[in-house]
């Protein structure tokens, strides 16, 4: 190439990228509005505006999450000027130490915006706001946190806390100092209950003070108000269930199960919501965390190491009579217990022998291992495999062995043992029925959630089918979620469940020292048909259980009980689901001195 040529390339060069910048200052200061918004600092602020957040109501339209009014101290260090430290810490009342700690952060990005105090006070803020001019770069922006007017539902509910760094970058929408539902329905539902932010323009002079919307509000962004939320709950019941929990540990799952609502979700121990809001959040959860008795740990949905103990004879009972193992008039002995070789399961003084409906009700352990071991071993099955696999199919229909689908994160499956486990455990066709045996009271690798127990109790009450429970009613301008109202099926013939729903009205309401497990908690009015259960535990004592349903010939309310540590099903787990549907089905109690037994007995301290 000549020198002439050479000329005329270099010169094309330097004219096209004369005419790239030319191009893109033009786009920059004529076309794209954004790059002017970003120029000039100093005198332009951005105020994100929080939108209020959607309240959350109690199936009877009880206001149960609210908000209230909060304020945040913001900067933004690149208009800082001439700042009196120390007589801005005098007004806000904050150590220094993190003043100077939360500046630094701060500085990071010195033309955006900072919470550098969150959540100051009213009294605090009025005194600020007279004061403000004299502090350039600060300003105030208010918010909305919660309140909960019951102090009760803590996990259940939730609680709204800051986001990190994981959640901003999991999803845009979100910056530092925005606030997003950490668990309960606050989580589940965050997209629908924190609405949508928008945004604000001012023009400020040079100390940082505003003088009027910037461009007539050519820029800002509108807000978009959360949804509210009506919830299944009834919180006084909630809140009846927590304080009979007082000094135990524990669950409650009350439901309705004509449409799987959930009307009580009691863990406990528990704690008041309200010490998640404010500016001790992280210290109070902090606290919690490290507390041994967990009362983060939600044991209703979470607990899925509990066995069933004797609540799940009623569904060994069901499998029984769909496989046509037993009848209604099926007997079997009882000796102190089941015998079979060296093997002994014990069980309580009771008269013998006895049908299906007895076995029910005075909850004899020999009645179902006899039972069990005649499902397994039974002729028209190739193997006791065979016979497993067909109980294990009966057991997950009811639920079982998975998660039940509850709209609350977190929810776990529970355990129901699948053969290849014991083929691992003892060898490919070398486990017999016998080894599995303790399956027949609800003992061994079998264990189920509260809120799966209360399920079946719900399940039996329909004579066979379910809704998945869940917490939330009606979210508003929203279609709910029709998973919610879809019938899941058993595999038991309804005929079935009159003869286990009879065995289980024995167990409440069958004669005094009949033989009748929890005879004691019988309501005047109200027909209850339940099932106690004592589960053995090797960390400690037994744990006391009880599901019932009530009342038998219209089923508004089923329940599950489950007090850890506390012996005997009938004890202390059966007095407390009495006293929960009595007040849920009357609104009062009756049994003031069994009430008041519940709520001084303490298994903690």
């Amino acid at each position: 190439m000549n020198l002439s040529n050479r000329r005329i390339v270099l010169s094309a060069i330097y004219i096209a990228v004369a005419l790239l910048y030319i191009a893109r200052l033009f786009y920059i200061q004529v076309i794209d509005d954004s790059y002017k918004l970003d120029a000039e600092n100093n005198s332009r602020r951005y105020e994100v505006r929080h939108p209020a957040r959607g309240l959350i109501y109690d199936r009877n339209g009880k206001l149960i999450v609210a908000n209230e009014v909060a304020y945040d101290l913001m900067v933004v260090t690149g208009q800082i000027k001439n700042l009196d430290t120390l007589k801005l810490l005098s007004i806000i009342n904050v150590p220094k130490e993190t003043f100077v700690t939360e500046l630094k952060k701060a500085k990071k990005s010195s033309f955006r915006p900072y919470p550098i105090v969150k959540q100051i006070s009213a009294e605090t803020y009025a005194k600020l706001q007279e004061q403000l001019f004299n502090f350039q770069g600060f300003y105030v922006q208010t918010r909305t946190v919660r309140n909960y007017p019951y102090h009760c539902g803590a996990l259940v509910l939730g609680y709204i806390s800051e986001v990190n760094k994981k959640e901003i970058d999991a999803n845009p929408y979100y910056e530092q100092g925005d606030y997003i539902g950490k668990i309960g329905i606050e989580k589940r539902y965050e997209p629908y209950l924190r609405g949508v932010k928008g945004g604000k323009y001012y023009q400020v002079d040079v100390k940082g003070r505003v003088k009027g919307s910037f461009e007539d509000g050519k820029y800002d962004k509108p807000v978009t108000l959360g949804k509210n939320i009506t919830t299944t709950l009834d919180i006084e019941l909630q809140k009846y269930g927590e304080e009979l929990m007082r000094n135990k540990k524990g669950s409650i799952v009350a439901l309705d199960p004509k449409t799987g609502e959930i009307l009580a979700l009691v863990s406990a121990p528990t704690f008041d919501p309200n010490i998640m809001v404010g500016r001790l959040v992280n210290e109070n959860y902090k606290k919690l965390e490290s507390d041994p008795l967990k009362p983060l740990y939600n044991r209703p949905i979470q607990g899925d190491r509990y066995p069933p103990g004797s609540t799940f004879k009623t569904l060994n009972a069901l499998i029984g009579l769909q496989e046509g193992i037993i009848t209604p008039n099926t007997m079997y002995g009882c000796q102190a217990g089941y015998y079979s070789g060296g093997l002994h399961v014990g069980c309580h003084n009771h008269y013998s022998p006895i049908n299906l409906i007895e076995s029910i009700k005075m909850s004899c352990n020999a009645y179902y291992c006899n039972v069990f071991r005649a499902i397994l071993d039974a002729p028209k099955y190739k193997s006791v495999r065979e016979g497993f696999l067909t109980w294990q199919s009966h057991i997950k229909s009811f639920g079982l062995g998975d998660k039940l689908g509850i709209d609350l994160p977190s929810e776990r499956p529970g355990i129901v043992p699948r053969a290849e486990y014991y083929d691992k455990v003892y060898g490919k066709n070398r486990w017999k029925s016998l080894t599995l045996i303790s399956l027949s009271i609800g003992q061994g690798e079998i264990t189920m959630t509260p809120l799966q127990m209360a399920n079946v109790a719900a399940t039996i009450a329909n004579k066979g089918y379910y809704y998945t429970p869940h917490v939330v009613k009606e979210i508003d301008d929203t279609v709910f979620d029709k998973s919610f109202i879809k019938k899941h099926q058993t595999k038991i013939a309804e005929k079935y469940y009159d003869i286990v729903q009879e065995g289980m009205y024995q167990v409440v309401q069958g004669e005094p020292y009949s033989g009748a497990t929890a005879w004691f908690v019988a309501l005047k009015d109200i027909s209850i048909c339940g099932k106690t259960g004592t589960a053995q535990n090797p960390h400690g004592d037994d744990h006391s259980i009880f599901m019932a349903f009530a009342p038998r010939e219209d089923p508004k309310i089923a329940i599950s009980v489950y007090v850890e540590n506390a012996g005997f099903g009938a004890t202390w787990a059966a007095p407390i689901a009495s006293l929960m549907i009595e007040k849920y089905l009357k609104g009062t109690i009756t049994n003031t001195w069994r009430e008041k037994q519940i709520l001084d007995k303490d298994f903690i301290h």
